[in-house]
């Protein structure tokens, strides 16, 4: 009853039945209390989003398995502290943390959201040791700045790690089934059919099973595997059935008989036979299967998800004794066929000896039919006894042949499938070379390389800003992200999720332009992934306020106009999925270009409320704030966006500003530098960064460091204005003037360009010059602020600015 119950939970899990999963686990704890059907029910609660659920189960739990679930819970839940007692008990110092390389990845998350980011550093660089395909670890230490290069993290030490992880599990298993069949030979040549009858032996079979220690299923056993996990954690208890022969042989019991008589067609109605005959038997001369004991953990993807599985776990279906009621017997688990030569026969075995086992997740047949989503394995029981003595004769005439066992040797099984060691070494590169594409480019597109910029200034005399040589170096940076991506296969190139770093990666650039082409072809690419699209909707909003004020270029005018763009985005992404944060953050973005910020504002609590841990979604909270003049709120925001990644530039940006317009500079000096030392290629943060050291009558260093903005970007008009600024209040008017003329190339519209060359040449006395760009300002339609400011200006425009200071 309890392998049924086990066996239909993984079924409904699998078939994503998550209510009738449930349902039957708790008929199975009900009847069959224990912790490890404890782990299955509250595995079906996580998979069906119900953490606390698994918490209240889980709660109290001893063994590895449980706490790693309780952890998990906990996490979803932001019970960050009983997380981490779980990962790492407080009376048991020394304890492995369980799941090796997962559960490393898991308490680096908890480090990093309590603020103790060299720890997090170190568990994190644990779990990539431990699984050097564990990406989403790599991911998290690239946000956290502390990545190495991807050349070095997946290189030939990586190669060798996976290499010996199959390779040594495939040898392991090997050994482990040659000492299980000598055994079971042993056992079948002292079982004959002269001696013990079917029904005998089918009793001796059941008594055995139930003498193995540990044994609750009969033949399914829960319990540690035999081998350690490949990720490098210890073996630990999984919630799903995995026999272990390792524990019998310890016990002095001798395994049941395996048969490897699976058809590789699926079920063959003619070996179905209902004959009761006691001379109908299983053939012995077919080989015992070889089984693989591998780790759950290790063949799960690890994602941003971290209970996820990555493919249906499989099982054997329950298999009816032919002419017989009694479904009692042995079990058959096993990897369907194998390249070996030796012939190995368990003796003399009734058909009625077979029963369903559950078998890990990875450890599939490579002959095998799934009919939906259940494996059935036939067996060939139409051979006469005589046939058994000439293929076992056979067997151990070819069972010595050296070629053949180092071809044995030379084979194995990963995940289920038939390989060899050449094609494991020859896969674990090509993974590696791409896992080294992809994270060097995300690495450095974390770093904000997004682009080698020209000029070389490592020549250059460092004045007293203090920012050292490795601003330089950063400058001229070998390779960008977006070099790096281009050397992808066409066919990685353009995924959902490499199209939207190449939109995040022009987005960091400001160009907006780019990022929408790249963001627009993500989304074809993946119409269902939300990935980046929070950016995409920021890079939308962007657009229209270009458009809004006026410097659209003429290739921005043949798109459509992004206001009804982002709205189109915004109805996209909630008719896609109202439970993500990144619709919302497109929604607010498309009020806040309405210059409704209030319901902006609303929208992007909503986001912050679906996911805490959604830094963007704080910081454009605080930016609302900052629109409807809330500073005490929007330093909150920042604040909190800052609690959970300290690596956000965005929000010491918006600190500074803050501070900036409430004439708070040192306190605004020291957030842009902040800023600037996570990005040093943001010309927008060296600007303001130059505008407070201005403000601070720091002047030289103001002027350095507008030089170094409009160096990292040309065509951001910006820094050249303050520059301009800073030289007029420096009396140098001819330098100032220089510096406009250039920059009314590349913002020909814009009104604050012609209205501060009006007030230079008032300086200089020229009132003509003067009124003429005053007038060209006012004709640019300017904002009503400025338009009071201009018009005040022209009233006073005979008036010596001494006079108009004093007044």
């Amino acid at each position: 009853m309890e392998a049924i119950l086990v066996d239909s939970v993984q079924r409904s899990l699998r078939h994503f039945m998550h209510r009738n999963a449930i349902f039957v686990c708790e008929r199975l704890c009900a009847e069959f209390p224990s912790e490890t059907n404890l782990q299955l029910l509250a595995g079906c609660y996580l998979h069906n989003n119900q953490a606390y659920a698994a918490y209240y189960i889980l709660k109290g739990s001893q063994m590895a398995q449980s706490r790693y679930l309780f952890a998990i819970s906990c996490f979803q839940m932001d019970l960050l502290t009983e997380a981490e007692a779980a990962l790492c008990p407080v009376n048991e110092p020394g304890a492995e943390i369980p799941n090796g390389a997962a559960g490393h990845y898991l308490l680096g998350l908890i480090y990093r959201y309590t603020d103790r980011k060299k720890s997090a550093i170190h568990h994190l660089k644990k779990a990539l040791s431990l699984d050097p395909l564990l990406w989403a670890a790599y991911e998290e230490l690239c946000l956290l700045g502390a990545a190495e290069e991807a050349t070095a993290v997946f290189g030939d030490a990586a190669a060798l790690c996976i290499q010996k992880q199959h390779l040594h599990h495939g040898l392991t298993s090997q050994n482990l089934q040659g000492s299980f069949e000598d055994r079971n030979l042993v056992s079948g040549r002292n079982l004959s059919s002269e001696d013990v009858s079917p029904r005998q032996l089918k009793h001796m079979h059941a008594n055995n099973l139930r003498e193995i220690p540990g044994n609750h299923h009969g033949a399914a056993m829960f319990g540690a595997t035999a081998s350690q996990s490949l990720n490098g954690g210890p073996s630990s208890t999984s919630f799903y059935n995995t026999p272990s022969p390792v524990v019998a042989q310890l016990s002095g019991i001798a395994p049941p008989p395996l048969c490897r008589n699976v058809q590789q067609n699926g079920l063959n109605p003619s070996t179905v036979s209902a004959d009761s005959s006691p001379r109908s038997t299983v053939n012995p001369t077919i080989q015992a299967p070889r089984r693989k004991f591998v780790d759950e953990g290790k063949l799960r993807k690890i994602s941003g998800r971290l209970f996820s599985d990555s493919g249906p776990r499989r099982s054997t279906r329950l298999a009816g004794e032919a002419g017989n009621a009694n479904p009692s017997g042995t079990m058959v688990a096993g990897n369907g066929t194998s390249h070996s030569s030796k012939y190995l026969g368990g003796g003399k075995l009734s058909s009625a000896a077979f029963r369903s086992v559950t078998v890990r997740k990875g450890q599939s047949l490579a002959n095998e039919s799934f009919d939906e989503g259940t494996r059935q394995e036939v067996f060939d029981d139409s051979r006469s006894y005589s046939s058994v003595t000439t293929s076992m004769s056979t067997s151990t005439s070819t069972s010595g042949d050296p070629k053949l066992l180092e071809q044995e040797e030379a084979t194995m099984s990963i995940g289920g499938i038939i390989t060899s060691t050449s094609k494991i070494i020859n896969g674990a590169t090509e993974v590696l070379n791409l896992l080294r594409t992809l994270g060097e480019g995300y690495r450095l597109s974390c770093l904000y390389r997004c682009q080698v910029l020209n000029g070389d200034y490592r020549n250059k005399e460092l004045d007293h800003s203090g920012l050292g040589y490795n601003f330089y170096v950063m400058l001229l940076g070998k390779q960008d992200a977006l070099d790096v991506y281009m050397k992808l296969p066409h066919k990685h190139y353009n995924t959902g999720w490499v199209l939207s770093q190449v939109g995040k990666a022009y987005f960091e650039l400001v160009d907006y332009l780019g990022a929408d082409q790249a963001f627009s072809s993500a989304r074809q690419a993946s119409p269902y992934s939300l990935e980046g699209m929070d950016l995409y909707s920021t890079v939308l909003y962007g657009l229209g306020c270009l458009r809004n004020n006026g410097t659209h270029t003429d290739s921005i005018c043949k798109h459509l106009r992004e206001d009804m763009k982002l709205s189109y985005l915004a109805q996209e992404l909630i008719s896609t999925d109202r439970l993500a944060p990144q619709s919302w953050c497109a929604m607010g973005n498309c009020y806040s270009l309405q210059k409704d910020h209030e319901t902006a504002l609303k929208n992007f609590q909503r986001a912050v409320q679906l996911n805490s841990r959604f830094a963007y979604a704080h910081t454009l909270c605080g930016h609302e704030y900052v629109s409807l003049e809330y500073f005490e709120n929007g330093i909150k925001s920042y604040q909190n966006a800052l609690r959970i990644d300290d690596r956000h530039y965005n929000a010491w940006y918006g600190l500074g500003m803050i501070y900036l317009r409430q004439e708070k500079f040192e306190f605004s000096e020291h957030h842009f530098r902040m800023a600037f030392q996570i990005n040093t290629r943001s010309s927008v943060i060296l600007c303001y960064l130059g505008t407070a050291l201005h403000a601070l009558k720091r002047s030289g260093e103001a002027l350095y460091m507008m030089e170094k903005a409009i160096q990292a970007d040309k065509k951001n008009p910006l820094p050249m204005y303050e520059k301009a600024n800073i030289l007029l209040s420096l009396e140098n008017l001819d330098e100032a003037l220089e510096v406009l003329e250039e920059l009314k190339e590349y913002a020909p519209r814009e009104s604050s360009v012609y209205a501060l060359m009006g007030r230079i040449y008032k300086r200089r006395n020229m009132y003509d010059k003067a009124m003429l760009h005053f007038g060209i300002a006012l004709d640019l339609k300017p904002s009503a602020t400025d338009v009071a400011t201009i018009k005040a200006a022209i009233e006073k425009l005979h008036v010596p600015d001494e006079i108009e200071d004093n007044l």
